[in-house]
């Protein structure tokens, strides 16, 4: 009998993981000849999420639970969860009900055909602005136009992964992670399932604009060297500029005999040329940040406690 690993990050999720239970248990009731494993992942909870957890694994064996030592953000729980799930197959799904678990069933199917990766894209996405919406789109638009892997657009993290691609991403040690491009990153044979995308079930969104801002920060810098490219293209095309400029300055004075003046145009392109400099420093200290960081290794989390036991 093959075993599924239901995988759910969770960050002060309490009023929603009774309702999440529920509807897994139906969703795992009518899959057959299959064992189950429900791992939630407490990613540093305030609320009481990690007692619901305890609560949850008292009363059903197959639910487990990892309780990380603080919160190191749905990136890194996610490979705490992988680390520790222990499917044939995994499914990872937002605690919030967004994605709805009733897909599972098909997930399992397709695997059973043979893909590796069964993906949900959103059809709609309902409980959304437009404006997150726009974002989002021309988000996806320019960092698939800008590398050279295939990031999948309106595609979350709900997805079914075969072992072979769980244990691809588990060699992905990287402390400043996007998974969404890891998913796309490491190829294998996936498949798409298209669903409209729930508001949530209840509580409030972990996911301000900072938090998305800095997430396509990641994005970019993760699977793209095209700022860098561009920093160096606007580099070339001002000084090519500011040489015809120089040229003509000197030609005007020893022609003409014009006196030096325009204060205001001077200030002008010293102040523009100041701010694309700072933009190029910017650029190239984001992805000197990542090289620092990622020199330290340090280990990408720990966990206080598993399945009622403490870890060491």
């Amino acid at each position: 009998m093959k075993t599924v690993t239901i995988m759910v990050p969770a960050y002060n999720e309490e009023d929603v993981l009774y309702n999440l239970y529920a509807r897994l248990q139906a969703v795992i009731s009518e899959v057959p000849n299959y064992k189950f494993e429900i791992l939630l992942i407490n990613d540093g909870s305030q609320d009481d999420t990690i007692n619901i957890l305890k609560q949850l694994r008292e009363e059903d064996s197959s639910v487990s639970y990892v309780d990380l030592s603080r919160n190191f953000g749905k990136e890194i729980a996610m490979i705490a969860g992988l680390d520790y799930a222990k499917g044939d197959a995994v499914i990872i799904i937002d605690a919030d009900l967004q994605d709805p678990p009733e897909l599972i069933p098909d997930m399992i199917k397709y695997w059973e055909e043979g893909y590796d990766d069964v993906f949900a894209k959103r059809r709609t996405r309902a409980g959304e602005s437009w404006f997150k919406k726009w974002t989002s789109s021309k988000f996806y638009s320019f960092l698939q136009r800008t590398t050279k892997v295939p990031i999948q657009e309106d595609t979350g993290d709900f997805r079914l992964l075969d072992r072979r691609c769980v244990e691809a991403l588990k060699q992905m040690r990287e402390a400043q992670r996007y998974t969404k491009g890891m998913f796309s990153w490491i190829g294998y044979n996936k498949k798409e399932i298209l669903f409209d995308r729930d508001p949530r079930a209840a509580g409030e969104t972990k996911w301000n604009y900072a938090k998305l801002m800095d997430l396509a920060i990641e994005g970019i810098t993760s699977f793209t060297t095209f700022p860098l490219k561009m920093s160096s293209l606007f580099g070339m095309i001002i000084s090519f500029f500011a040489f015809l400029y120089i040229i003509w300055i000197i030609s005007k004075t020893l022609l003409f005999g014009d006196p030096v003046s325009g204060y205001p145009s001077l200030m002008t392109v010293i102040l523009f040329l100041g701010g694309i400099q700072l933009l190029s420093l910017g650029v190239i200290g984001e992805y000197l940040g990542r090289i620092f960081n990622e020199t330290k290794q340090r280990p990408l989390y720990f966990v206080d406690e598993y399945n009622d036991k403490k870890v060491r």
